[in-house]
């Protein structure tokens, strides 16, 4: 199945509004302690957050790192008024920083200790932007973890993949779910993405029958 591009923007209120209300709290706290997995050693510095959606990933992963900074970054201002509520909430807005900017529009090089990202890969009509950034952005010898949806082989399989995930979720996020399934790339294109990007010591593993992970340092 050829990839099929959905918007690159949540920028809907009622849209971020149903994903953040959304029961990801198992796949968000996953994430972070595959941080602590991937990376045993990280306890200091300045993480960015790449799509950092309504901002359950970065105020886990404060609670996992107490001596860490937390920049997230997202595009969509429904998204960013979201995770700037939920910072507030956490008592966290002295660590956790959110912004509304397009990671592409990040200034300057070197400045990030480590980078995250979840879900925002198959948004992006050019994946290898994503990557570049990644690399310029990170200082040389740090972390980066980033985890994504794995395309199915069909539309029947996206569908059976979205009947057995999110068979009570609302309509919207069911619905989103299928666009971001069709949008996503294969576990070949995210390796084919990497040696373009002479990144080839990131390890892509795919955990699940609908995300891959790629973690590893940046040198």
């Amino acid at each position: 199945m050829n990839r099929t591009l959905e918007p690159e923007l949540m920028d809907d209120p009622l849209q971020a509004k149903v994903y953040a209300e959304a029961d990801f709290l198992a796949e968000n706290q996953r994430f972070v302690e595959l941080f602590r997995e991937y990376f045993p050693d990280f306890s200091q510095g300045h993480i960015f957050d790449l799509g950092c959606g309504p901002g359950d990933i970065p105020v886990r992963l404060a609670g996992l790192l107490p001596e860490c900074r937390i920049t997230g970054v997202d595009a969509s201002r429904p998204m960013v008024d979201l995770a700037e509520q939920a910072v507030r909430q956490a008592g966290l807005s002295d660590r956790i920083t959110v912004r509304c900017e397009r990671f592409e529009d990040l200034a300057g090089a070197n400045q990030a200790d480590a980078v995250i990202s979840n879900s925002l890969l198959h948004h992006l009509p050019k994946p290898l932007q994503f990557w570049h950034k990644l690399r310029l952005f990170v200082k040389p010898g740090s972390p980066v973890l980033v985890m994504d949806l794995l395309r199915p082989e069909s539309p029947e399989a996206a569908q059976a993949i979205v009947d057995r995930y999110a068979s009570g979720a609302h309509e919207i996020l069911r619905r989103d779910f299928y666009n971001s399934l069709l949008a996503a790339f294969t576990e070949d294109e995210i390796g084919s993405q990497l040696a373009q990007m002479n990144l080839t010591r990131l390890l892509i593993d795919v955990p699940d029958d609908r995300h891959w992970i790629v973690g590893g340092i940046i040198y």
